[in-house]
């Protein structure tokens, strides 16, 4: 009988391109859910779902990520982010499932002057990344053994990202205005989706289930600003849109987001071999996988 394999949030960028994917990884069966399917703030309906399906995996990708509204949302940024994913972990450990939850680079202040490694503190400063911050501690307390992949700027063809604002932006615009003074290292969501499946496929080969758990980081290579990643896109799409930088200081937003948030990999390279690719390589295949979709 093939192992099953639990997506949340199956619909979303993560959960889209894992559905991609999912025909490569032949010797597992895919359960990709959205809230319909699995209300994963219902902790019965959760723990039900985990009886009847018994699945080997759990990858959680639900998540709440209108960042600025969740300065005014807090009790839905908490109860996605936070509460639901106790539940999904608790409900994991109880069916013997492994737990594998994404989390992400605003758990960290944006202080930091060099790549961040996973043992480095925390300190959100925002609801959002406290949110997130509060998911990752239920999930160690009641799965020990979970992994918890932090991530950060992600985008796909799928959903919606920055990538996919740039180009619709430049379409309809002369000019753009974007912010050059916050670092980090974006993602592909499709190179994360490849990722977190080797390295299902590699905890499956272990006869010790308690292997590896732990907090790891993923990201694509580089390290660049906002104001970078969009022209970028420009010139990889062959826009004519001209781009101005400008200080976070003239674009002020309800959250605050870290000034430097770029991801150490050694971790997970070292641990499962993980290959990471450079941001732009990931950018131009993304930017074909859209034009596929749009022919």
């Amino acid at each position: 009988m093939m192992k099953k394999i639990l997506v949340t949030g199956g619909n979303g960028q993560l959960g889209s391109e894992l559905q991609q994917l999912a025909p490569l990884y032949a010797g597992f069966e895919f359960l990709f859910t959205d809230y319909a399917e699995l209300p994963i703030d219902d902790e019965k309906a959760v723990f039900a779902f985990f009886r009847e399906q018994n699945p080997s995996y759990c990858i959680n990708c639900a998540a709440y990520t209108a960042v600025d509204k969740a300065e005014t949302d807090q009790d839905m940024a908490m109860l996605v982010n936070g509460t639901s994913v106790g539940y999904l972990a608790k409900a994991a450990a109880e069916n013997g499932a492994r737990f594998i939850h994404i989390s992400t680079d605003y758990v960290f202040d944006g202080e930091a002057t060099e790549p961040i490694s996973e043992e480095t503190p925390v300190n959100p400063l925002g609801v959002y990344g406290l949110t997130k911050l509060k998911g990752e501690q239920l999930a160690v307390a009641y799965a020990p053994n979970a992994i918890i992949i932090r991530t950060a700027w992600v985008y796909s063809a799928y959903g919606h990202n920055f990538v996919k604002t740039m180009l619709r932006l430049m379409s309809e615009r002369k000019e753009l205005s974007v912010v050059n003074d916050q670092f980090g290292s974006p993602t592909y969501a499709a190179d994360l989706a490849k990722a977190i499946l080797d390295i299902i496929v590699i905890l499956d080969q272990q006869p010790n289930v308690d292997q590896f758990g732990g907090i790891y980081h993923y990201s694509n290579d580089g390290v660049i600003s906002w104001y970078d990643f969009a022209v970028a896109i420009r010139d990889l799409s062959g826009s004519k849109c001209k781009i101005h930088p400008i200080p976070t200081t003239a674009y002020p937003t309800p959250a605050r987001r870290p000034a430097y948030s770029v991801l150490s990999k050694d971790k997970i390279r070292s641990v499962f071999g993980i290959r990471t690719i450079p941001w732009k390589d990931s950018l131009k295949a993304c930017l074909l996988q859209l034009q596929q979709l749009l022919a």
